[in-house]
């Protein structure tokens, strides 16, 4: 205890150019003000924030009229309709939000906002009791009514009163539990986990957009395992992501003893993993997402063969579109969902080879195909080697690292990643004596696979080809 009162003392101080200040000019303006939430607990897990949360007992006019003295780097307001208000002051940004209660109608999606007079009420209806405590400003003594320094102790999310209420007044808090499971590395009271399972159906009334940004948050969190476990056992997975819960039934073709669940939450772990080899580092929410779906297409595919083996053949073509739905419906942008989806489709192109004689048309094509996604595709088709069989494993990476290895080499020698025809589209039409129209796009459809199957070529073995084609064209109509 004594250690995180101290790690909590240097945040503080560390804050104190925000804290002391805006403490007190609410305080001379006759208002409450407290740091609370997710800043407040982080202090106590030693990390630190530049992305401040308030509560106040003064109305979201007033903080506005406060917050725009305070601030040099604008102020925004389309919170103000629950009472929060947001400004930013050098490398801080504050949001302010009025002490208040919020709950929903059992028809609607969209919360009731109500206003509240105290710290204590406000606390109260918050998630989870590590989201629950406050810093009262600008005098910093600390307020936890229910029990958060304990709850962060020992490790685990437990809501202010009864999860039954809490998920009642917002049953995103389910989904919540869920994510800062994945984000915090907490176990999920037995309490809490028996709300979630009984009221999981609640979730129906919570737009797709925000059980999405949940799900973004919990996938690209450091434990999302511990998150995606717990929304399978509660049922909450059935509901949003039900895709996943799926794979439970089915078992992988090459080793029927192999879960195919726990091989895709394995893959996505493996993902993780390799992350540091994507050009951001991570988290990368596309590749994991990718690695999360890429056998989801196996429960529509799965057949049984004579020999008592079972087959998912074309399982990744199917991936990819069921994929696309589940991401169209929960309103993911449109380069997201296509993102993906080629990273779920292209999933078993690597095993295609065999054991690694690829031409060098095949690493054209696979370079050409994957296009942007290629260092993605390369991350996932190493974690999707989950055999427990160390020389298959060190095998396959070894094949898979010669390809790349063709892939660096042809790109030097032939920029693989802008692949074009040796022609354009002006020496084409020039050459055939074509006006612009389809004729045109389909001869450098042709020229690309010729490009593709043999690799650069000059000028005239280009014409050459192209006017072969075109002959017989001409000659078969």
């Amino acid at each position: 205890m004594v250690e995180v009162q101290a790690r909590v003392e240097r945040e503080l101080d560390r804050l104190a150019p925000v804290l002391d200040e805006l403490g007190q000019r609410f305080a001379e303006a006759g208002h409450e003000l407290h740091l609370v939430g997710g800043p407040v607990r982080d202090a106590m897990l030693g990390r630190s924030h530049h992305d401040l949360d308030f509560t106040t007992s003064a109305r979201p006019e007033e903080t506005e009229k406060l917050l725009r003295a305070w601030g040099d780097g604008g102020l925004w307001d389309m919170g103000r309709d629950f009472g929060t208000i947001g400004a930013r002051r050098g490398e801080w940004v504050v949001e302010v939000t009025t002490y208040r209660s919020e709950s929903y109608d059992p028809a609607s999606r969209n919360p009731t906002v109500a206003f509240g007079d105290d710290l204590a009420g406000d606390l109260g209806r918050r998630d989870f009791t590590v989201n629950a405590m406050a810093v009262s400003l600008p005098g910093r003594a600390f307020e936890d009514p229910f029990g958060g320094i304990a709850d962060l102790a020992h490790r685990i999310l437990r809501t202010p009163g009864r999860p039954e209420d809490s998920f009642g007044d917002d049953p995103l808090r389910m989904l919540r539990a869920a994510r800062f499971a994945a984000q915090l590395g907490f176990d999920v009271a037995p309490e809490v986990v028996a709300a979630m399972t009984d009221m999981a159906e609640r979730i129906n009334i919570i737009s797709a957009e925000r059980v999405r940004d949940e799900l973004v948050k919990l996938i690209c969190a450091p434990y999302p395992r511990l998150g995606l476990t717990l929304l399978v056992e509660t049922g909450l997975a059935d509901l949003v992501l039900p895709e996943l819960p799926a794979l439970r039934l089915e078992r992988d073709e090459h080793h029927r003893h192999k879960d195919v669940y726990e091989h895709t939450l394995t893959v996505l772990e493996q993902a993780i993993d390799l992350e540091p080899r994507l050009p951001g580092g991570g988290p990368d929410f596309v590749a994991r997402f990718a690695a999360l779906m890429h056998d989801v297409g196996k429960p529509k595919t799965r057949r049984f063969v004579a020999d008592g083996t079972v087959t998912f053949h074309h399982h990744d073509v199917v991936g990819a579109k069921i994929t696309a739905k589940r991401m169209k419906a929960l309103r993911f942008s449109r380069e997201e969902i296509e993102a993906v989806c080629l990273l779920v489709e292209l999933h078993l192109r690597f095993h295609g080879y065999g054991s690694g004689e690829w031409t060098d048309s095949a690493v054209r094509r696979y370079v050409r195909d994957a296009g942007a996604q290629l260092a993605r595709l390369h991350v996932l088709t190493r974690a999707d080697c989950t055999t427990r069989n160390q020389r298959k494993a060190e095998r396959l990476r070894r094949t898979y690292d010669d390809l790349e290895t063709r892939i660096a080499d042809l790109s030097e020698a032939e920029e693989l990643a802008s692949i074009r025809p040796d022609l354009d589209g002006n020496q084409i039409m020039e050459i055939l004596d074509l006006a612009p129209g389809r004729e045109v796009g389909q001869a450098y459809a042709y020229l690309l696979e010729v490009r593709l199957d043999q690799g650069p070529l000059e000028h005239e073995a280009a014409k050459a080809a192209l006017l072969e084609w075109w002959a017989e064209r001409q000659a078969s109509e």
